[in-house]
């Protein structure tokens, strides 16, 4: 589906990274994988390039996109799945080092990352930008103010992105996955039966078909993947 295609993933061997990685290596595309800690050597893939950083400044994300446009003169697809979860506090706990971690991570990382790839996809007319919310965006819950609204913000960029971009081959998704069966939610969670989780692959087979040519009337979109849990 993706033969040739250069796509950058962010989170590349995270617990939902390493399904996704794969997922595109295997559709053909050739990825650059970004994380803070990662090497060539974490997918032994002729079409694997491993790129370390700190997507944390404006600065880094450029350098990261840029890196990649080195290598395979292109990115056709940006698949941001760099995020964190806090919670277990009220609005009225909730410190502001907790808000800022989620506004940084969850939407600040996407912003500078995504405006690092926009450039080059509008100078080509073509691109594809996917992101990974969470069901949280649309459906809140207590204890969870801060994660919450970052992931809502990330959902309107998202959508921002694909209005202002649609005139230049650009579109923009997201997937709002419900609790997602991954080794850091099953120790976290040790008492939960994870049974109605979401599967990472089927999120991965997903984005993977969001960054293909047949979807590419697939716009502005917000995509719940909810598992047995609706």
């Amino acid at each position: 589906m993706l033969l040739n295609k250069v796509v950058l993933i962010t989170g590349a061997n995270g617990g939902l990274g390493s399904d996704v990685t794969n997922a595109f290596l295997e559709a053909g595309a050739r990825v650059a994988g970004v994380a803070r800690k990662i090497q060539n050597s974490d997918f032994p893939h002729a079409n694997f390039f491993g790129y370390a950083a700190e997507l944390g400044s404006a600065e880094a994300a450029r350098a990261a996109a840029a890196a990649v446009i080195a290598k395979w003169e292109r990115i056709d697809a940006l698949v941001h799945l760099v995020g964190a979860f806090t919670g277990g506090q009220s609005v009225a706990e909730t410190d502001d080092a907790t808000l800022d971690q989620m506004l940084d991570v969850n939407l600040r990382a996407a912003f500078h990352m995504v405006r690092a790839v926009l450039p080059a996809m509008r100078a080509r007319g073509a691109g594809r930008i996917l992101a990974i919310g969470s069901r949280t965006a649309v459906e809140p819950q207590p204890m969870l103010g801060a994660y919450s609204a970052s992931k809502a913000a990330l959902v309107s960029l998202v959508q921002t992105i694909a209005l202002e971009n649609k005139d230049r081959g650009i579109s923009a998704n997201v997937i709002l996955p419900g609790t997602m069966d991954t080794p850091a939610n099953r120790a976290a969670m040790p008492g939960v039966d994870p049974a109605k989780w979401v599967q990472p692959a089927q999120v991965a087979s997903l984005l993977v078909h969001l960054a293909s040519d047949q979807a590419s009337q697939i716009n502005g979109a917000v995509i719940p993947i909810l598992g047995g849990d609706l």
